[in-house]
């Protein structure tokens, strides 16, 4: 039988994530001993009173039925979690809808809200799943450059009446995936008007709001006066809590976007493990001395790479939050020549900054996900090659 693909698998091809996966890899077969900083999963545990009460939950034979959807309990929690953070009013029974991570909500989104041709921002360089819903509702992305001189911030005034008219979506993430910048609160005014006068609907990805450095507390989009009106906020347990692979997140704001994104998962899937959305809730209510612990370990990280790499003569900026270093490469490289240079000559491998768009060629994400230990032998083993030389 000769199989066949959709024209829909021509926009999910292999990434550069799965070349240099191989690469690694065959590296790793002829003897290196490689250090991976491209993959931005923790490799801290979560909380040991998360694992506890995990532990408890899941001998409990009554647990093991479809959840259907969000407990009220844990809506409740997410409520709270708002409200006591910052300052914003949700109706738990209305205004946050339970996800099976945030690459859940962020690959059906656009399926909810966008027709196939529909213009949708985004930032770019932005996170890949960004790409994939947008291509999964057959939209069109239209790029939204970050660049250095802007600190990172898409700039609006440079977007043409014509493609606002024309956009239905924009897509935003501070802190950042691979740009780890922090978003303003005149910033998000700036989008909430934007937004308002274009008719356009917001959703931001706030997946990183716990991992922030030096007191800069990342702002929430709903604490923006009128951001309800226009807008959703998405936020995931795997980077804050160290949960990447217990899939639970949750998108709250707009009431009205809420119920249409239950309308599509209610016919995709059958909730979130029930030990799992106890766990979610003790994470929010219980979790910010552990959330503390995390931000100095990820800032002890961060302060040991780039204090390391700028003595190499490596110019790398130090971030405010998020757990990456978006580092420009040096004068004569490309993103994607640098990284494999990187990994024939130091056996670091990192992600070349094309792969999160256009305008990510020029830099390399460097994800903070190894011990101060590795991070340091990374550092010599960069050292001994012959790149700054």
């Amino acid at each position: 039988m000769k199989i066949s693909l959709s024209e829909r698998m021509d926009s999910f091809k292999d990434s550069i994530f799965t070349e240099l996966s191989r690469y690694k890899n065959k590296k790793i077969a002829e003897g290196a001993e490689m250090i991976d900083l491209s993959i931005g999963s923790p490799d801290l545990p979560p909380p040991t009173f998360i694992t506890t009460l995990l532990s408890k939950e899941v001998t409990k034979r009554d647990q093991y039925g479809y959840s259907l959807t969000g407990t009220a309990e844990f809506y409740k929690e997410v409520s709270a979690f708002y409200k006591r953070n910052y300052h914003v009013q949700l109706q738990h029974d209305s205004d946050i809808l339970l996800l099976m991570g945030s690459q859940d909500g962020l690959v059906h989104f656009p399926m909810v809200f966008a027709d196939p041709g529909d213009l949708i921002l985004v930032p770019d360089p932005g996170y890949t799943a960004y790409a994939a819903g947008i291509a999964m509702a057959g939209a069109k992305p239209y790029f939204m450059p970050l660049k250095k001189e802007n600190k990172f911030l898409p700039k609006l005034s440079e977007i043409s009446k014509e493609i606002a008219a024309k956009a239905k979506m924009m897509i935003l993430n501070f802190p950042g995936n691979p740009v780890p910048a922090l978003a303003s609160r005149a910033f998000f005014e700036e989008v909430v008007e934007f937004a308002k006068k274009n008719n356009i609907l917001v959703l931001h990805d706030f997946a990183y709001s716990e991992l922030y450095f030096e007191g800069k507390k990342p702002i929430s989009f709903l604490s923006i006066e009128g951001a309800k009106d226009i807008g959703v906020e998405l936020s995931s347990f795997s980077k804050n809590y160290h949960l990447a692979g217990a899939r639970i997140g949750y998108l709250a704001g707009n009431p009205e976007v809420i119920k249409a994104m239950n309308q599509l998962k209610s016919n995709l899937d059958y909730g979130v493990f029930l030990p799992l959305q106890k766990a979610a809730l003790i994470a929010l209510r219980e979790g910010e001395e552990f959330c503390k612990r995390s931000r100095e370990i990820y800032e002890s990280r961060r302060n040991l790479l780039v204090g390391g790499l700028n003595e190499l003569g490596w110019q790398v900026v130090k971030p405010d939050a998020g757990m990456f270093v978006w580092a420009e490469v040096p004068k004569g490289w490309s993103s994607l020549d640098f990284t494999y240079a990187l990994i024939d000559s130091a056996n670091v491998v990192v992600t070349p900054g094309h792969a999160f768009g256009p305008h990510g060629e020029g830099y390399v994400r460097i994800a903070l996900v190894q011990s101060n230990d590795e991070l340091t032998k990374a550092i010599d083993s960069i050292k001994q090659s012959n790149i700054f030389r």
